[in-house]
């Protein structure tokens, strides 16, 4: 971002009691050559299989329309035509809310039935100036669309949410209305003044899992919140590979000493050229925490160092398997994953001198060279987890 804040986005949803799918659809998508961030939620009409069709279909239309840049008129209307009519109730339905952060924070907010986006600005709740778009199609006539434009600061957030949460504790104890939208944006406004640093993903928890609460550990209805924090970005430096040419070695060291940031070394003939080319001593370790991999070392100054290239394979490994059901574990892939998942900007920096022992046929087909390795781990960080990547060949 332009004005140097970092936008994380986080999710959390709990499915209707008794189903496996949940009806509720998160898409967002970090378009890079535009500096956007658009962020979508959509819920589909009643619950399982049928209403998670519907949801995906309206979030993916929303998040690719909204991406070309059509105003919400259009979003809205074509997104209506398209899904498919109910053959009960005879309506096609599927509510959404669609945010889309530009690069200098301006940010636009479309609502169509969810309930309204809670957004906080410095510890406080945050009322933008909402309007109503009244759709013009006659099959659609009177239906409207909330709509507001403002421009994000660092340290503000956004939350999502379907009616599933406003909704939780309908007709029992507390709640008999419902937990409503200003219980949840007292709710939001308590968490966030008692814990100013909380993250996207703790946040969208911590609502979901109170708003389960109130329905008494049954839910009811799908319920889905989504927060966008716009923060100090935290940041990560991953080396892994000897420098091609020896006498780039004391560059690489100095790389890794001036970083602003967590560090992790991976392999070590990485970590032996920086040990000695900064005078640091590296204490060797017999912790076995994971018995595929060699144990990990410690070296002032550098937060994580581990084995290279079967390190980084498990590491890849972990991470295009990962889901919010994932147990990290203690060897040193999990905290090289633990790591990159708490950090926003990753700087990969790869070596490209040739190691002959990565390209012994009699290894493991999984065993990748370390810059394909590398290549997949970046990859994966900006397309399933829309981290800040950068790869530096050295």
């Amino acid at each position: 971002m332009k004005d140097g804040f970092y936008i994380e986005v986080g999710s959390a949803q709990r499915n209707h009691a008794g189903e496996r799918i949940c009806g509720d659809t998160f898409l967002s998508e970090k378009i890079k050559e535009e500096g956007r961030t658009v962020i979508v939620l959509s819920d589909g009409m009643g619950h399982g299989v049928k209403a998670n069709l519907l949801a995906t279909l309206t979030a993916t239309m929303a998040l690719n329309f909204t991406k070309e840049h059509k105003d919400a008129h259009k979003i809205a209307e074509i997104i209506m035509n398209t899904l498919p009519v109910c053959s009960e109730r005879k309506i096609s339905y599927a509510t959404f809310t669609i945010v889309d952060i530009e690069e200098d924070g301006q940010t636009t907010i479309l609502n169509y039935d969810n309930p309204d986006a809670i957004i906080m600005r410095e510890k406080d709740n945050f009322y933008p100036e909402w309007q109503n778009i009244t759709l013009e199609a006659q099959q659609h006539k009177d239906k409207e669309i909330r709509a507001c434009t403002f421009k994000a600061r660092k340290e503000d957030r956004i939350l999502l949410m379907s009616d599933g949460i406003t909704q939780s504790g309908l007709g029992r104890g507390k709640y008999l209305l419902g937990w409503g939208q200003e219980n949840v944006g007292n709710a939001v406004y308590d968490q966030v003044n008692e814990q100013p640093h909380i993250s996207a993903v703790k946040l969208a928890s911590v609502i979901t899992n109170r708003a389960h609460a109130n329905d008494g550990y049954q839910a009811k209805d799908d319920s889905s919140v989504v927060v966008v924090y716009c923060r100090e970005p935290r940041r990560l430096l991953l080396s892994s590979g000897p420098p091609y040419e020896k006498k780039k070695d004391k560059e690489l060291a100095t790389v890794v000493e001036k970083f602003n940031g967590r560090k992790i070394i991976c392999g070590g003939t990485t970590a032996d050229i920086v040990s000695r080319e900064l005078n640091i001593p590296i204490e060797d370790t017999l912790e076995f925490d994971d018995p595929d991999l060699p144990p990990l070392s410690y070296m002032e100054g550098v937060d994580l160092v581990t084995e290279g290239i079967l390190t980084l394979s498990k590491t890849a490994g972990i991470l295009e398997n990962y889901s919010a059901r994932t147990e990290l574990g203690k060897g040193p892939a999990d905290k090289i994953v633990r790591e990159i998942l708490e950090s926003d900007e990753i700087h990969m920096l790869a070596g490209t001198a040739i190691n002959v022992a990565h390209q012994d046929p009699n290894l493991p087909v999984e065993l990748e060279i370390r810059r394909s390795v590398m290549k997949k781990i970046a990859r994966i960080l900006e397309e399933k987890f829309l981290k800040e990547v950068s790869l530096r060949y050295i």
